[in-house]
This record gives structure tokens, sequence and C-alpha cells, in this order.
């Protein structure tokens, strides 16, 4: 590259800097600096749409155990220990989580289709990665699942009985 430089410089005097030299390696480094910003973007957006849908999960279950104060009591009364109603939330939580997980790789997934079928782009599709994302769905559904499923699973079955 230093030698087209100075070829140009020697043959063409007059052009002074009016030209520039680049080379393959120039190209991918800003191809690489773009996809990196693009990654950092995604990632970003992804961490904000899991919080999102995490303190979602959490205000579902918070209100799913608000109206079923009576049938955690009765639970608790019929003996029911903590660990068994801890569980029926929290599976209710990833139940939750694995529904909108489907629903968001499948929307991705016709989304990249749709793109694929109306443009000249060639998608192509790791499924380890989406099976990772998925995964994870469900494990921050598990984790913002936990505060309402320890709530109810403290309940008071006197007080849970008595509530309206």
């Amino acid at each position: 590259m230093y030698q087209v430089q100075g070829t140009m410089t020697t043959s063409f005097p007059e052009q002074g800097d009016n030209y520039s030299v680049t080379n393959q390696e120039d190209l991918m480094d800003t191809m690489s600096s773009v996809s990196d910003t693009f990654t950092l973007m995604l990632g970003g957006i992804a961490s904000i749409s899991l919080l999102v849908g995490g303190i979602g999960i959490m205000n579902i279950m918070l209100v799913s155990v608000s109206e079923r104060t009576k049938e955690i009591g009765i639970r608790n009364a019929i003996g029911a220990n903590r660990k068994s109603i801890l569980l029926q939330f929290l599976i209710e939580a990833m139940v939750l989580s694995c529904l909108g997980g489907l629903l968001g790789v499948g929307i991705g997934l016709g989304i990249a289709k749709l793109i694929s079928v109306f443009s000249s782009l060639t998608i192509s599709y790791s499924w380890s990665v989406t099976l990772f994302a998925f995964l994870f769905t469900i494990l921050i559904g598990i984790m913002f699942g936990v505060f309402p499923a320890n709530k109810a699973s403290r309940l008071n079955p006197i007080q849970a009985l008595r509530h309206e």
C-alpha cells in the first residue's frame, strides 16, 4: 500500500494528495466496526425488552396472587406447604415466559423470512442461538416470578380466607 502511494506521488506530483489508496483490510475493518456497533445496539434493545417483559410477568403474577388470595388461603388451610404454593406460581411464570418466548421467536423468524422473500437478502438462522434466547427468556420469567410466588407462599391462611 505504501509503495503504491509512493509511486502515485512520484508519478503525479501535481495532484498532491487528491487520491486515496485503500485495500481490502481497511474495508474489512470498517465492516467489522459497523457490525460491532449493530451488535451492541441490538443487545441493548434486547436487554431492555427482557427487562420490560420481566416486569410485565411480575405484574401479571402479582395480580394473579391478589385475585387468588382466597384460593391460596384454602390451600394453606388444608395443608399445602409453602414449597408447593411457591412451585405453582413459579410454574405459572415459566408458562407465561414460554408463551412469550415462542411468540417472540415465531415473530422474529417470520419477519426474517418475509425480508428474505421480498428482498435479495439471504438470511441464515442459528438454531443454537435461537434455543439459547428461548431458554434465557424462560430464565427471565422465573427470575421475575420469584417475588410474586414468594408473596403467595407467605400468605397467612386466616388473613387470606378473610380477604374479599
